[in-house]
C-alpha cells in the first residue's frame, strides 16, 4: 500500500471548512470580544492595533492582511502601522496604546513571566479594569484566529489595483 503523495501530504485542511461550527463559534466569541471592547471604552484603531501586533508576533500573514486593512479603514495611519514591531522605540503612540500592545505581548507570549509582570503593572497605571480584560480577551480571540490561519495555511491573494 502507498502512501500520501508529497503534494496530497503538504496539502493543508482548512480547519475553519473543515469543522464550520467551531469556527463560527469562534468568530461569535470574536463578535462578542468587540462588543466588549466597544463597552471597555477601546476605540476600533486600538483593538486593530492589538489584533496586529499579536499577529506579527504569531508570523500569521492572512491575519495581517486582513487586520492591517481593518486598521486604515478604522483610520489608523501606514506610519504607525508600518513602526508597529518597533512600538517600543518610537514615541508615536499614548501611554494607553503602550499598555495596551504590552499587555497584547504577555498575553501571546504567557512564558515570559517578567514580560508579564511589567505589562500588567504597566496595564494598571494605563487601564481600567474593563480596558485591561477586553485587551486580553482581543488579543487571546486574535491568538486563536492566527493559529487557525497559519495551520490551515490561509493564502493571501494581490488585491487587484483599484
Amino acid at each position: 500500500m502507498n502512501g500520501p503523495t508529497q503534494a496530497q501530504a503538504d496539502r493543508r485542511v482548512f480547519v475553519d471548512k473543515q469543522s464550520p461550527r467551531a469556527y463560527q463559534a469562534l468568530t461569535r466569541t470574536a463578535e462578542e470580544v468587540r462588543a466588549v471592547a466597544a463597552d471597555a471604552g477601546l476605540d476600533r484603531r486600538l483593538v486593530e492595533l492589538v489584533n496586529l501586533r499579536v499577529s506579527q508576533i504569531n508570523g500569521c500573514a492572512y491575519c495581517l492582511h486582513v487586520h492591517t486593512r481593518a486598521a486604515l479603514r478604522a483610520g489608523e495611519s501606514t506610519q504607525r502601522l508600518g513602526v508597529l514591531p518597533a512600538w517600543r522605540d518610537t514615541e508615536l503612540f499614548i501611554a494607553r496604546e503602550r499598555a495596551a500592545l504590552a499587555l497584547a505581548e504577555a498575553t501571546t507570549n504567557p512564558a515570559d513571566i517578567a514580560g508579564q509582570q511589567d505589562a500588567y503593572a504597566a496595564a494598571r497605571q494605563a487601564l481600567t479594569d474593563d480596558e485591561i480584560s477586553a485587551v486580553v480577551w482581543v488579543a487571546i480571540t486574535i491568538n486563536a484566529f492566527n493559529r487557525v490561519s497559519i495551520m490551515s495555511k490561509h493564502p493571501v491573494r494581490p488585491i487587484p489595483a483599484q
